[in-house]
């Protein structure tokens, strides 16, 4: 936007972390407004946020893609995935598969 310049101190310091994160992937094509909803928030968004591009959602989606990989049977969401999965409650019903 048109405060994240040096000349406005980088939207006050707001877009510090935006920029640091472009810089280190230029590749992902987010906002700044959607940045800080999503990228590095601790919720796995999925999508084009998770991708190389994007860091795997700036780190978000690393333990989802590992646990995919481990259990490429069990169908779940990335959203579900950071609720339900390693909450130490058993969830039961279809989380509770071999898959």
């Amino acid at each position: 936007g048109k405060y994240n310049t040096a000349e406005c101190g980088w939207d006050g310091g707001d877009c510090i972390k935006f920029n640091k994160f472009n810089e280190q992937y230029p590749g992902c094509n987010i906002s700044s407004f959607n940045f800080s909803i999503v990228i590095g928030n601790g919720q796995c968004d999925g999508g084009k946020y998770n991708t190389a591009e994007c860091g795997w959602d700036g780190g978000d989606c690393i333990k989802f893609n590992k646990f995919n990989e481990q259990y490429p049977g069990c169908n779940i969401s990335s959203f579900n995935f950071s609720i339900v999965i390693g909450n130490g409650q058993c969830d039961g019903g279809k989380y509770n598969t071999a898959e």
